[in-house]
């Protein structure tokens, strides 16, 4: 999705652009995601910043494409079982209005108006009414189609092809060179790998996650419902299992239950451990889920930063490398901020957010080795995540 914004972005700039995929398009991380267009999860900074502007963007950008990429405002509520920890969700709420996001105290007696089949004796919620879903492998696509450029599926980027200089001057693959002035490394949980190519360091780490998708359903659930502790769990640095429940319908009937993550590597195998917690959360939130069937359970892998902010923007090491991925679980929600951000960084202009707190070079000064472990690359979008 990212590289799919980054190329549109940068097609519409006036820009000549290629993407290259070593997979189908979503076949990685995008494909795996729920579609969350979030304000809701990001406390004031750089990343509500490019959220906000992301949100505009998208709100454009489905103003164009129409019911096509089946984006929906719906809206996102989240709830407190417990009174102290709806006072620290309202205290959170109300930073978060400082910065510019709409954020509507709910009291427990209005949380069923909002969610008739919420489980009952919630102290309280917020309401965020920003919130928005697509589809996320309609919504890539979509972008891709949109900004006209080839998509070069099934082409596996080997190495980035530099001058005597050093600056960049395309990239090798299995199908051959590419020449460019400018390579942008959108390759989500990849990014570190494609990265190390241009002989610099981006430590980005695959951050495991299920989601549970239930039998097709009438709508039931409303907005995107999720826990107050959710947030704790995405901004935690734990590596090991971490769970709280998001439940969400969709357009096409199927409810959508997330949400888990935990560092594993690449292991795709199920955890049980995690499927149990998925549905025990949900459950919780919505009793009726209980009676409910599973259809399926898929993995995805997140691409993780150690202070959880993308990298986005030129690479001061390598001159013509630019950055877009490591955005953790926001990806989708994040693209169009980072695609416009991209494209105004490779024509020179400036971009509407300071991007310096999403420098790729940040990490130079760290102790932190870890990169990437997958065993090949994609660039320019985030999908093709087998070897």
């Amino acid at each position: 999705m990212v590289g799919a914004a980054c190329a549109l972005y940068a097609a519409r700039a006036g820009l000549d652009v290629r993407v290259v995929d070593r997979g189908a398009v979503a076949g990685g991380t995008t494909g795996a995601g729920e579609g969350n267009l979030l304000v809701s999860d990001k406390e004031p900074g750089p990343e509500l910043e490019l959220a906000l502007l992301s949100a505009r963007l998208w709100s454009e950008l489905a103003e164009e494409l129409g019911a096509a990429i089946e984006y929906e405002s719906k809206g996102g509520l989240v709830v407190a079982a417990a009174p102290d920890a709806l006072a620290a969700l309202r205290d959170f709420a109300a930073g978060q209005r400082s910065a510019g996001v709409t954020a509507v105290p709910v009291g427990s007696g209005e949380l069923r108006e909002m969610e008739p089949h919420l489980a009952s004796g919630m102290a309280g919620g917020v309401h965020y009414p920003q919130d928005a879903q697509v589809m996320p492998a309609l919504a890539a696509a979509h972008l891709l189609h949109a900004c006209g450029a080839p998509v070069h599926t099934g082409w596996t980027v080997t190495g980035v092809v530099r001058a005597a200089d050093g600056a960049v001057r395309g990239v090798r693959t299995d199908r051959g060179d590419i020449h460019a002035p400018a390579v942008v490394n959108a390759a989500g949980t990849w990014g570190g790998d494609l990265a190390s190519l241009a002989g610099v360091r981006l430590p980005v780490l695959p951050r495991r996650g299920f989601v549970l998708v239930t039998e097709p359903l009438p709508r039931m659930v409303r907005h995107k419902v999720y826990a107050a502790d959710y947030v704790a769990d995405v901004a935690s640095d734990s590596a090991t299992l971490r769970a709280s429940p998001v439940v969400e319908g969709t357009a096409a009937g199927p409810v959508l239950i997330g949400a888990t993550r935990e560092r594993v590597g690449f292991d795709r195998s199920l955890s049980l451990a995690a499927v149990r917690a998925l549905a025990a959360g949900a459950i919780g939130l919505f009793p009726f889920l209980e009676r409910v069937r599973a259809l399926r359970t898929y993995a995805g892998f997140r691409p993780y930063l150690p202070d959880h902010l993308p990298a986005i923007g030129p690479d001061p090491r390598v001159p013509g490398l630019f950055h877009a991925c490591g955005h953790e679980g926001a990806g989708i929600g994040l693209a169009p901020g980072t695609g416009q951000s991209i494209a105004r960084a490779l024509t020179g202009k400036a971009p509407e957010l300071n991007l310096t707190p999403f420098r790729p070079e940040r990490f130079d000064t760290d102790t932190d080795t870890g990169t990437g472990t997958g065993t090949d690359t994609d660039t320019d979008t985030d999908g093709g995540d087998t070897p």
